[in-house]
């Protein structure tokens, strides 16, 4: 997870926000990086995800990048293209042609976000894909979710 999060502070974006749920991260989360708690985490990944857009809405945000926390080969460049990218509703993150994390989901499309789930946007851009721009970034969308996967790309 702190992978993502200095390369999410590399990119230089308005805010770095992290959400945390089953697993406390306030020692492991950098100063001037906003920390959420939660406590909805069991009901799956979108409950952490609309709570990280109800925080961006709050501060008067109008889109929200996203990230995972278990895919730490994701570069700062990749981050900074997402955000960067032409002002469409949806943006994704392309690896080799194949769409990944991060995210750039514009505030006209926050209704639409599910409400429970461990799906977080993936139906939202599924559904919507002439609103979606694609934006070939480097790095590796490589998911690490056990130790196994971890000693496999160190």
């Amino acid at each position: 997870m702190l992978w993502q999060v200095e390369a999410a502070l590399a990119a230089a974006l308005d805010e770095t926000v992290v959400v945390d749920g089953a697993a406390d991260l306030t020692a492991t989360v950098p100063p001037g990086v906003t920390l959420l708690h939660n406590r909805a985490w069991a009901e799956g990944q979108a409950t952490s995800l609309l709570l990280g857009v109800e925080w961006c809405r709050e501060q008067g945000h109008g889109a929200v990048v996203v990230g995972l926390g278990d895919q730490p080969l994701t570069s700062a460049e990749a981050w900074a293209a997402v955000a960067k990218a032409p002002p469409f509703p949806l943006v994704v993150a392309t690896y080799r042609g194949r769409r990944g994390h991060p995210v750039r989901i514009s505030a006209e499309m926050w209704p639409l976000l599910p409400p429970a789930g461990d799906e977080g946007a993936r139906r939202l851009f599924a559904a919507r894909p002439n609103l979606v721009w694609e934006v070939p970034c480097p790095g590796n969308p490589a998911d690490v979710d056990t130790s196994e996967d971890l000693a496999n790309w160190e």
